[in-house]
């Protein structure tokens, strides 16, 4: 398991009426302030802030088709040669990683085929390298972006 300090992630809030909301940096928007944004959004500013992976190449919560059915991944890092690279599934933080999660995790995989997976809960991290389709090596530490 990872341990993602959060503390030197700055989230933009601000009040709506009776809603809390986000600002999402990728999206360049507001959005409700839920518990599973909440975590993605700490996740995209650890990505950004920490680990200065390049914003411009972040997806965040597009449209994938798996089987036959539409999904939405939560982010997607892209490689310089915008090539899936890290594949994230965030979960709500009252949400376990069990292998029920990694298997949505995997769903998603098979069409976006990165070479990193990221799971997080916000509490629970796990990332795995895999790079060689053969052998998953379950890392200590997220990837450094050096490509």
């Amino acid at each position: 398991m990872i341990d993602l300090d959060f503390s030197k992630c700055k989230l933009t809030l601000r009040r709506d009426g009776d809603r809390n909301l986000i600002f999402d940096p990728i999206r360049k928007k507001w959005l409700v302030l839920t518990p599973e944004e909440h975590v993605r959004q700490f996740v995209l500013q650890y990505l950004i802030s920490v680990l200065h992976y390049p914003a411009a190449l972040i997806a965040v919560e597009k449209t994938i088709s798996v089987g036959a059915m539409k999904k939405r991944y939560d982010i997607v890092v892209y490689n310089r040669n915008h090539e899936p690279w890290l594949l994230a599934e965030c979960k709500a933080p009252e949400v376990e990683i069990t292998e029920t999660t990694l298997h949505q995790l995997l769903n998603y995989q098979r069409t976006i085929r990165s070479d990193y997976w990221l799971l997080t809960n916000g509490h629970q991290t796990y990332c795995a390298d895999a790079s060689q389709s053969e052998q998953i090596e379950w890392l200590h530490l997220l990837p450094s972006y050096e490509l």
